[in-house]
């Protein structure tokens, strides 16, 4: 039973102790999430097909609500279409560098809201197993990223955080037509922060 009330008192102030921050705290959060993207143009746009994200961000405190988040993060966009009756999906893999800033809100600090760009590298594209040549789909994309998420601190220095983030492309990806082709899709991410 004393172990039972232990545990349900650390987990009760990892619920209700305040995240406030000073300026220079550095959090790296490794995270992994599931992705739905899909591909939008002026005739409307594909299905939906989904993927792993994962990769790493970090967050650099300005002061105990704002930080500029930024990291590393490997993306699978594209879309799913049928054309004259048979079934195409294209596997856009990305490296992204989102450069997002991060307000941190609630009386705790533990919600967040963040916003900004990322640019994306292209780094492999098929479409179901064929490799697409190059000169075909653009090597680099924009997109403007936003999310929410929330923290639940386990210790002073460690938390998990859970979190929705979307990508909206801002730049064309297809080189070869005249038909503006641009990605758009979020992921809902499970990570764990650490704070250095």
């Amino acid at each position: 039973m004393k172990k039972l009330l232990l545990l349900m008192s650390l987990v009760s102030i990892g619920f209700t102790n305040a995240q406030t921050k000073n300026k220079g705290t550095f959090e790296i959060t490794p995270k992994i999430g599931y992705s739905s993207f899909n591909e939008i143009n002026e005739n409307g746009s594909t299905d939906s097909n989904s993927g792993v994200e994962f990769g790493a961000t970090t967050d650099y405190y300005f002061n105990n609500r704002w930080s500029l988040r930024s990291g590393l993060v490997f993306d699978k966009m594209g879309g799913e279409y049928e054309f004259f009756g048979d079934k195409y999906e294209d596997k856009l893999n990305y490296l992204s560098i989102p450069i997002n800033a991060n307000w941190h809100f609630g009386s705790t600090r533990k919600w967040n809201l963040n916003f900004g760009v990322s640019p994306s590298f292209l780094v492999g594209a098929k479409v179901n197993d064929t490799k697409i040549p190059s000169g075909t789909i653009k090597t680099f994309q924009l997109g403007f990223t936003y999310g929410i998420g929330y923290k639940i601190e386990i210790t002073k220095t460690f938390g998990i955080l859970l979190d929705y983030q979307g990508f909206s492309g801002l730049t064309n990806i297809n080189e070869i037509s005249g038909i503006d082709y641009r990605n758009s899709g979020g992921s809902f991410n499970v990570g764990g922060v650490i704070e250095l």
